[in-house]
């Protein structure tokens, strides 16, 4: 690895061979020529050749002091390439920004944002990661992404939040399917109906499974599905009560697809919004779509109230 002090002298060997002149390398550096002097001496010594002929018109370089030359010239061309890309990124707000959320959370939440974002900063490159909540926090936390869609967690200190506003998990299925139990009132629908839940390890499932536990309930036929859509799938098709986020079955509800299963206490809500590491500095990309975020355009907005 070369040292700070080494690339300083090989940048001035670069100009008093550019120069032909340490008094004029030495004005053009705002450096006095003997500081100029003795850093080309010590490159002659510490390489054991001489770089340079001196003689009354300036200096020359020397056969070996051509080769050095040229190989430091394509160095310093090399990182004067990478600094102008680096400033044409920041210019034209190139650059890459990776988030995750759950397939239910980007389907209903993160498109319209990634839209409106998209349309303002066309050069960035976006990956979107589709996971259950708890690895998309894992993978927050690793650094594998730079911002995550996910329902507010509890204690991580690190994690830095901003709210898109509430969710609400609600029980739904058909009417047809609600009447054919012959049931009525809310424990018999825990007792007799296919009640269709998320997988243990999702994030919205553990949130249902402490409801259960602290109102005393205890399904006794649970069918386990990986995802929300097909929750809402499965419930449409009549075969049981499914746990799902309201917000997301709207529409269903309102025309009678889907009716709403009244709960004697309703399931606490849930902020959801992005979530961020806090400490670290953010990248460009990233600090764009925070204000993006924060300032969304109407259209970019999802009812989450």
């Amino acid at each position: 690895m070369i040292s700070e002090s080494n690339l300083n002298r090989y940048r001035l060997f670069c100009a008093v061979a550019e120069c032909g002149s340490i008094s004029r390398a030495a004005e053009i550096n705002y450096i006095s020529q003997p500081a100029i002097s003795k850093a080309v001496t010590k490159m002659e010594e510490s390489l054991g050749t001489q770089l340079f002929i001196r003689n009354h018109r300036g200096v020359a370089l020397t056969d070996e002091g051509k080769i050095l030359y040229e190989q430091l010239k394509t160095a310093f061309d090399i990182i004067h390439e990478g600094e102008d890309k680096l400033r044409r990124i920041n210019e034209l707000g190139i650059g890459r920004l990776r988030l995750g959320a759950s397939a239910i959370l980007c389907k209903h939440m993160l498109l319209p944002y990634l839209k409106g974002f998209i349309e303002e900063n066309p050069h960035v490159k976006i990956t979107v990661d589709c996971q259950s909540s708890s690895k998309i926090i894992k993978q927050l936390m690793d650094g594998r992404i730079d911002i995550a869609l996910i329902a507010k967690p509890e204690n991580f200190i690190d994690i830095g939040f901003h709210s898109l506003g509430e969710i609400e998990d609600v029980f739904i299925a058909t009417k047809s399917y609600v009447d054919n139990l012959h049931i009525r009132g809310e424990s018999a629908i825990f007792e007799k109906a296919n009640i269709m839940l998320l997988d243990g390890e999702n994030v919205s499932r553990m949130h249902v499974d402490r409801y259960f536990s602290e109102n005393g309930i205890f399904p006794e036929h649970v069918l386990e599905v990986s995802g929300m859509d097909m929750l809402i799938e499965f419930a449409k098709t009549g075969i049981g009560v499914a746990c799902v986020i309201k917000q997301f079955v709207m529409q269903e509800l309102e025309n009678g697809t889907l009716m709403e299963i009244p709960l004697t206490v309703p399931i606490n809500k849930r902020e959801v919004g992005f979530a961020y590491l806090k400490g670290a500095k953010p990248s460009s990309p990233l600090e764009r779509f925070m204000n993006f975020a924060r300032n969304p355009s109407p259209a970019c907005i999802p009812d989450c109230q």
